[in-house]
């Protein structure tokens, strides 16, 4: 059997696929080989996994995605639920999950069933549509992340009039934009009907069923390194200012400790829940670069000087990447007291007997 190896760019990533060019008929007689739809002549072959294996990986990926789904949807009932957590900068934590489940509930599911399976059995709308979608969830996810560094920046910069600042007004703005710029780009990307120019033979020796293989030339491709790596250096750079100011309010605080008597002052009390919120939320960014940063940089090394990453190094970096949209819950549950609460009132089924609406989240 002859075997070419293209890069895939589905979900805006590179993924590699082993495509049969010249496929000899006697292999598919005696096994080693499988067609995706058995007696299509235009079906896509694949090597079949173990059934040990596939079971392991069916159990892997199925906890994985319950913990997205469920993680997500938690932090979503609870800032929806929860009046004291009507806030500018808690929205933004809402519309963030609402991305992470998305991605969890719709995204993952099929492409963890293509990446067992070897094949797509669901149509080529519906694969450009969920490629749509998983550009869509992960560019809204970075927007938003973005977006919650500044509003960290601001409230641990400046307290006092941060209020006034980052208003409701200001936050439905961000959030309209962080949706907004990722559906533009991710229906332009995949409805352009660009993605592919100069690349038809390749997309020709890759066409046959059973296949999702959306390519992109490296015009597509550099537009979504400038796109990605923009919001990211923002974020990156918003935190180290972040990180500074703590360490200066840290320190101010040890030296008029001493001044103060046992009452803490109004700025004080406030500028140091900020800094906590900051450091929380400073975690969620820095996991999200850990988890998206090897696949971005592979990405650009890949296309720009043409190297060829090996396959099984590319599938952990890919599904480090999808980690990222179940991660951010579980920082939630180990940082913040008030999440662990709602997560008790919600498990408890109590916001059901009871309303629950104006308990004290923080009262420390």
């Amino acid at each position: 059997m002859l075997q070419r190896i293209f890069k895939d760019k589905t979900n805006d990533y590179s993924l590699y696929v082993t495509a049969s060019i010249a496929l000899n008929s006697s292999f598919v007689k005696i096994g080693m080989l499988q067609q995706c739809f058995e007696n299509v002549n235009t079906s896509c072959v694949r090597v079949s996994r173990l059934l040990v294996e596939q079971t392991i990986l069916y159990f892997i990926f199925t906890l994985g995605i319950i913990a997205c789904v469920v993680g997500n949807l938690l932090v979503i009932i609870s800032i929806s639920y929860f009046r004291q957590l009507h806030s500018p900068s808690h929205f933004l934590v809402l519309s963030l999950a609402s991305a992470d489940f998305v991605m969890g509930l719709l995204v993952i599911p099929f492409t963890a069933i293509k990446f067992i399976e070897a094949c797509w059995y669901f149509g080529e709308d519906l694969c450009r549509l969920l490629t749509a979608l998983d550009s869509l969830c992960s560019l809204a996810s970075v927007f938003h992340l973005c977006f919650i560094s500044v509003d960290r920046y601001i409230a641990v910069s400046d307290p006092l009039s941060y209020p006034v600042k980052f208003t409701a007004t200001v936050a439905c703005f961000l959030i309209s934009l962080g949706w907004l710029l990722p559906v533009t780009y991710s229906l332009a990307l995949i409805y352009s009907n660009t993605n592919d120019t100069g690349l038809e033979d390749s997309v020709a020796d890759l066409h046959c069923k059973g296949s999702c293989v959306i390519l992109f030339n490296k015009s597509w491709v550099l537009i979504n390194v400038i796109i990605i790596s923009l919001p990211l250096i923002t974020m990156l750079g918003m935190y180290s200012n972040v990180f500074i100011i703590v360490k200066k309010q840290a320190r101010m605080i040890e030296t008029t400790a001493g001044k103060k008597s046992e009452v803490e002052t109004f700025s004080s009390r406030v500028a140091r829940r900020e800094r906590k919120a900051a450091k929380t939320l400073g975690i969620a960014v820095g996991a999200f670069t850990f988890c998206w940063l090897p696949l971005f940089v592979d990405m650009m090394i890949d296309n720009l000087f043409n190297v060829i990453t090996p396959l099984s190094v590319y599938h952990i970096f890919f599904w480090l990447a999808y980690f990222s949209s179940a991660l951010n819950p579980f920082i939630y549950a180990f940082f913040y007291p008030w999440f662990r609460e709602t997560v008790n009132l919600i498990f408890s089924c109590k916001i059901l007997r009871s309303d629950y609406k104006d308990i004290d989240l923080f009262k420390e």
